[in-house]
């Protein structure tokens, strides 16, 4: 349990930016299943659709340190690799 006024204000701090994560990164998972979905369904249009409303999603994410710059790109780069795989 925090003891100092500091401390207290830290852990309220705290609270509100891990609501705030929880919500961003459910938000980008969620662009990320739809992806998902359009490359299972095999529809290769809203697969390129979902997919122009996920990428943003996760850079932006990166950005905000909600996941690693590096993860966000994997994600993307394999994404990109599944929906170009529709096309042949």
């Amino acid at each position: 349990m925090a003891n100092t006024s500091s401390a207290k204000k830290a852990t309220r701090k705290i609270a509100r930016r891990t609501a705030v994560n929880k919500s961003r990164r459910t938000q980008m998972r969620g662009s990320v299943r739809t992806v998902e979905e359009a490359i299972a369904s095999g529809d290769r249009d809203a697969a390129v659709k979902a997919m122009a409303r996920a990428e943003p999603e996760l850079m932006r994410a990166a950005q905000r340190n909600i996941i690693h710059k590096n993860a966000a790109s994997r994600k993307v780069s394999r994404l990109a690799s599944r929906i170009a795989k529709l096309a042949q």
